[in-house]
């Protein structure tokens, strides 16, 4: 499959702070950038900088920013799935996962995340792809946002839906293994339907064994 990207801006206004959100960004624009020292979910910010180069600059990768004065505070991105996760034993070349959203904390509030997302779906190469995305309660910052596991749920689905992605069912046991965890996905206008129905034998490996 040819991963084609096309590149789109716009501005947004957060807590008196314009925001500039762009991508899909490649590498060499990436480390232009500093990274906010609140972006710590998932690793020390230089070491998500530095694996979030390696994402743009991969054939299907696709880093979409937020950018106040040269510092990035917030991202979405979106890649194969993760090797250990069964969404990757997918034969499917144009089944790609939205991996991580994070906002650094000054900048929530604003709907960073959701216009982040909605800017990826700009592009017209997105209505060749099944983005898929998993929702683990144990990512959440449920300690800063003071919410409760569940009206966290609300709010991720709520950001979600706002990039088209929908809660699907799955007998996936690492997202069965809480019922606050979710499978979210937007199927492309342009994907085959052998494709779907190749993408639901993923989501229910077990289906026969109930």
């Amino acid at each position: 499959m040819i991963h084609k990207k096309t590149y789109y801006s716009e501005e947004l206004n957060v807590n008196d702070n314009l925001v500039l959100l762009e991508g899909p960004i490649c590498g060499a624009h990436l480390k232009n950038y500093d990274f906010h020292p609140g972006l710590v979910a998932f690793r020390q910010p230089e070491a998500q900088k530095e694996a979030l180069v390696g994402i743009a600059d991969l054939p299907e990768g696709r880093i979409i920013a937020a950018v106040h004065r040269n510092t990035v505070v917030g991202y979405v991105t979106f890649v194969y799935p993760d090797p250990l996760e069964r969404w990757s034993e997918s034969p499917l070349d144009n089944l790609l996962e939205l991996g991580a959203v994070e906002v650094a904390f000054e900048y929530r509030g604003g709907k960073v995340g959701s216009k982040l997302i909605q800017l990826a779906m700009q592009d017209d190469a997105i209505e060749d792809y099944i983005i898929i995305t998993t929702e683990y309660y144990w990512h959440w910052d449920l300690k800063n946002s003071g919410l409760s596991v569940w009206d966290y749920r609300k709010l991720m689905e709520k950001m979600m839906n706002s990039g088209g992605l929908y809660w699907m069912a799955t007998d996936d046991p690492e997202i069965s293994s809480h019922p606050a965890n979710c499978l979210m996905v937007r199927i492309g206008k342009r994907v085959p339907m052998e494709d779907v129905q190749e993408f639901d034998n993923i989501r229910f490996v077990n289906r026969f064994m109930y």
